[in-house]
């Protein structure tokens, strides 16, 4: 299998954030070739806040997601925060539970609405 990977570097224009686009398949073999793009990125315009955005890759190693934010985290290097973003992490829910409709309540077996938070 060929496990090769592409980055695609996103810079905004004021240096408020630079965003690694990864593409094609992150192993633990690989991983390493994304610490000197991400200590570049630091480098631009310190403290710039990183994000290597994983949720493009065709195939993503929990361990070499592992290997990264371990070697991200001790990096002596470190300007600015760095955020590695997942395909698990990306599809998480963004809105609060839907609650059961009014025309439901009452009916015998029709489940209790769920309570609103704040």
């Amino acid at each position: 299998m060929d496990h090769k990977l592409s980055v695609l570097v996103q810079i905004d224009l004021h240096g408020a954030y630079v965003r690694l686009v990864v593409t094609g398949c992150v192993t633990e073999a690989n991983q390493h070739a994304l610490r000197p793009l991400v200590a570049r990125a630091r480098a631009l315009v310190p403290p710039v806040a990183v994000t290597v955005d994983l949720t493009c890759a065709e195939h993503v190693e929990a361990g070499a997601v592992d290997l990264l934010r371990w070697a991200l985290e001790h990096d002596d290097a470190g300007a600015g925060p760095v955020e590695v973003l997942t395909a698990a992490e990306r599809s998480q829910p963004t809105h609060r539970p839907v609650t059961v409709l009014a025309s439901h309540r009452g009916r015998a077996g029709a489940p209790e609405p769920l309570p609103r938070s704040a």
